[in-house]
């Protein structure tokens, strides 16, 4: 036991120690073990079905595991976020945590304090006396994360707390998440997205119940077997199977031992996405050497069972790509009432381009694409679809994905499939290798990246000339991540244009050009690296960072942990200097998107005019 960093409370570890379950004879969770540090984030990592949610809710003590150990605090001692939220619709706010701190059993007086100290710091004080149905998802989360920390946890479980939100809400939730760590509470939270994890000191990645990778994150990527190379266009032959899609090129993995011709191509320098993609394949690609070339054990060598829905892209005639936008909006406005949800928003997609659309709930994204869908008028201003006023004939030369991803629970994937090509008038797609219990199973029944796939491949079916993605890889792991992506590439490539729709700034470089959006106006657009300029924000390097986190944070200097690191926008070296005693390393570094995403919303808030 050691003192908190922030000198708070004593410091204790909890875990897993080898932990299996199984449901109904099948296999949840192979021999996992992870270690969750009080004062520390860990992050376990993986896509929909890879165990995450069955080892959180172990470490809970909702679920006896059938072997291992398991090591927790009392369970009074524990909060718990699920993936609803854990939120009672029909209870106000306050009413929510009043209802919490009933059963952890607080004083009255000492749970009002906590709650309306927390619903300020998350900005919620606003809406205290607001119904939790009324809430959006991100204030939804925020106010199950304040739940779970009322009673100050010595483990903080948070089950995939940040999908499906938005990066303002995401950024206030990991203030809490930070702000309990700095505290000495043990977190340790579940997560799709690698962005979310390099902000852990510790990584734990899962695949079918089975652990890849456990370490720091630039543990894992120095651990990482062999070699990683960029190329500017997929390889033939054997390497194929081992090149995934990265931004506007291509990466492939060359294992130790394994040299062929096809390994050409310029040394590139790997990062945790790299890395966790390269552990996939391994365990996809059992025959190959591991480090050191040497083969793994044979036990080592069962290949991961494949979702029974595989999607391949549906190939596509070579087309000349017209000069004209498939997808425009001039100068569109849209207003509801007295709300003007667009204002005077001009945007184009064209042929071979992905275009991504990113911004906060709120700031126009779903009633623009809705406009260019021609589902709802333009006030003002004008919208073109494939070179026309939107209608039924354009629609339907459209793929079209919502974030609901728009298919039928109660049928199976190949009924899906069959009654979007009677709509389209198109083949219905195949699926590859499709096994009997997905087959005859309905869509409502299998995971979330699952479904994902067969929304997909009917998107595709009809070969569009349009897509339009509304957070199109959510709950799917990195690897089945580039395969979605490299789908999107494949129709681009053959002449149709894409508009993506994100809350992730590590899918940005898959975009071609992004539009960041704001109060329904258009803050910035371009590549990446145009509006991230020269952009820079202040790095605070220290063991004890939440002694730097809390002085910073009374200091008024917005600050974000990664790790442990601090990083501070909008702050000078010299101005964190002064905050903090001597002893820290600081410095300043290249600023990251979405620190200039937060940056641009800040001077469209300030700059934002009514009506």
């Amino acid at each position: 036991m050691t003192a908190a960093p922030g000198g708070s409370r004593a410091l204790r570890s909890w875990g897993a120690s080898a932990v299996c379950l199984s449901y109904d004879g099948v296999l949840a969770l192979d021999g996992v073990s992870v270690a969750v540090a009080g004062g520390q984030i860990t992050a376990a990592v993986g896509g929909d079905g890879a165990g995450k949610t069955s080892l959180l809710r172990c470490l809970a003590g909702v679920l006896r595991p059938d072997s291992g150990e398991v090591r927790r605090p009392d369970k009074a001692r524990i909060g718990f976020l699920p993936a609803s939220s854990g939120i009672y619709p029909d209870l106000t706010v306050a009413e929510n945590l009043a209802f919490r701190a009933t059963g952890y059993g607080l004083r009255a007086d000492v749970a009002a304090r906590r709650a309306a100290d927390l619903m300020e710091q998350a900005g919620l004080a606003a809406a205290r006396d607001r119904l939790a149905a009324k809430l959006s998802g991100g204030m939804r989360q925020k106010l199950g994360v304040i739940a779970a920390l009322l009673h100050r946890p010595e483990l903080l479980i948070l089950d995939e707390p940040s999908t499906g939100v938005d990066p303002v809400s995401r950024s206030g939730l990991w203030w809490l998440i930070a702000s309990a760590a700095a505290d000495g509470a043990a977190v340790i939270f579940a997560t799709t997205y690698l962005d979310d994890a390099q902000r852990a000191a510790e990584v734990l990645v899962l695949d079918a119940g089975r652990p890849l990778a456990l370490g720091a994150p630039d543990q894992i990527v120095r651990a990482l077997p062999g070699s990683v190379r960029a190329l500017s266009a997929p390889p033939a032959g054997a390497a194929g199977d081992r090149a995934w899609r990265r931004g506007a090129g291509w990466r492939v993995w060359c294992p130790p031992g394994v040299s062929s011709p096809e390994s050409a191509g310029t040394p590139a320098e790997a990062d945790l996405e790299d890395a966790v993609i390269v552990a996939s394949l391994a365990r996809q690609l059992p025959e190959l050497p591991r480090a050191g070339g040497s083969a793994a054990a044979p036990e080592q060598l069962t290949p991961v069972p494949q979702p029974a829905v595989q999607l391949t892209p549906v190939p596509q005639p070579a087309v000349q790509h017209p000069a004209a936008p498939l997808v425009e909006s001039i100068a569109v406005t849209c207003r509801f009432g007295s709300l003007t949800a667009v204002r005077d928003v001009s945007i184009a997609v064209r042929p071979g381009e992905i275009v991504g659309l990113l911004g906060a709930n709120g700031a126009g994204k779903t009633t623009l694409i809705r406009m260019l869908l021609g589902l709802i008028p333009a006030t003002a201003g004008q919208v073109r679809l494939l070179g026309e006023q939107p209608s039924r004939a354009t629609r339907r030369r459209i793929g079209y994905v919502p974030q609901g991803l728009g298919l039928y629970d109660d049928l199976t994937a190949a009924e899906n499939m069959a009654f979007a090509a009677a709509v389209f008038g198109s083949s219905a797609a195949s699926f590859p290798a499709e096994a009997p219990v997905s087959r005859a199973l309905p869509v409502g029944q299998l995971p979330l990246g699952l479904q994902r796939r067969v929304a997909f491949a009917q998107a595709l079916a009809h070969q569009p000339d349009v897509l339009i993605l509304d957070e199109p890889t959510s709950g799917v792991d990195p690897l089945g991540r580039t395969r979605l992506w490299q789908s999107i590439a494949a129709a681009v490539q053959s002449g149709a244009g894409a508009l993506v729709s994100t809350h992730y700034m590590e899918e940005a470089q898959e975009c071609d050009r992004l539009i960041i959006m704001a109060d329904g106006i258009v803050v910035a657009a371009g590549t990446a690296a145009q509006i991230i300029g020269d952009a820079r924000v202040t790095v605070v390097d220290a063991e004890d960072w939440a002694t730097a986190f809390g002085l910073l944070e009374r200091a008024g200097l917005a600050v974000s942990l990664a790790g442990r690191t601090l990083r501070v926008p909008g702050a000078s070296p010299d101005e964190v200097r002064q905050v903090l005693p001597a002893g820290y390393r600081v410095h300043a570094e290249a600023g990251t998107l979405e620190e200039r995403f937060f940056e641009l919303l800040g001077v469209a808030a300030r700059d934002a005019v009514p009506g």
